[in-house]
């Protein structure tokens, strides 16, 4: 295995000498979708995993999301959103409600948001979200024990939960990997979690629950960008990047899309690799179009 304790003390070099914010700013800013601003606005619906993750959801509640989902707009037909993501209990629901649309049903798993149970209830857990048919798991890493140094239980537990999700009798499962960045710190600590998930078997990185404070922000998707972007030169496999958490407004939504064109190219600019985790942001990208 990765001896991550010394890939951490490099990284910890490498960012003490590196500005982030700098770089972030002018990456984040895209001409080519400044000046075609429309269709931009429709491929952001199109990465869309709508979610709703409240203690307050209930059944009608979902089946409203869905259909928001599969029709955004009703002057745009041909659009819809790339998943909906919801609490497990809800996952049959979606399932049926956006069924042979293409649309993916996406769960959270692992104790989300916060990830304090012992693994064999997570994997309960996630054992039932396969079971129910999720084609997507969203599940949240063991922020504590990353910080803690425990390198090797967070492996262990990314790997444990996507061995069940490729072993799904019906279809491979997706898993999203959330590392709450807002909570490990430094670039660093991000950059090692992110590789550490990729290393376990993760299709997506996703930077945040969007349950604390600090969600989702550029400077930390430009460091899990640029891991994904060096896995792809060493081995050609693609990982997926799910931004999530507080991005409300439309030129958020382009901002992380800039970040992505820049830095890993138009071929990371689709549903299979690129997700937004949101709810409000489609209200604002709809306004943008003049539709709703």
């Amino acid at each position: 295995m990765t001896d991550y304790k010394k890939v951490l003390n490099d990284l910890n070099k490498k960012y003490y000498r590196n500005q982030i914010e700098k770089k972030t700013e002018s990456l984040s800013v895209c001409t080519e979708i400044d000046s075609n601003i429309d269709y931009y606005m429709q491929k952001a619906i199109s990465f869309l995993d709508l979610t709703t993750l409240e203690g307050n959801d209930t059944y009608d509640k979902v089946r409203t999301l869905c259909q928001k989902a599969l029709s955004p707009s009703q002057s745009l037909p041909e659009i819809n959103c790339a998943a909906v993501c919801i609490y497990p209990k809800f996952i049959r629901t979606v399932k049926k409600s956006l069924e042979n649309s293409g649309i993916k049903t996406a769960t959270v798993a692992t104790a989300f948001p916060s990830g304090q149970v012992p693994l064999e209830l997570k994997l309960k857990e996630v054992e039932y979200c396969v079971n129910e048919g999720a084609d997507e798991i969203d599940m949240v890493i063991s922020r504590g024990e990353l910080l803690s140094g425990n390198y090797e239980f967070v492996y262990k537990e990314i790997f444990e939960v996507n061995n069940l999700c490729k072993n799904s009798l019906s279809a491979p499962v997706h898993l999203k990997v959330i590392l709450e960045t807002g909570e490990l710190l430094t670039p660093a600590n991000i950059h090692l979690a992110s590789l550490i998930a990729i290393d376990a078997g993760a299709d997506f990185i996703k930077t945040s629950t969007g349950k604390i404070n600090t969600a989702a922000t550029l400077p930390a998707a430009y460091v899990m960008l640029n891991v994904i972007k060096d896995y792809y030169e060493k081995t050609g496999k693609k990982i997926g990047f799910k931004p999530a958490g507080g991005i409300k407004k439309s030129e958020d939504a382009f901002k992380y899309m800039s970040l992505v064109k820049n830095l890993l190219g138009d071929m990371w600019l689709s549903p299979e690799l690129f997700r937004i985790g949101a709810s409000s942001l489609l209200d604002d990208l709809l306004n943008g179009l003049g539709s709703k």
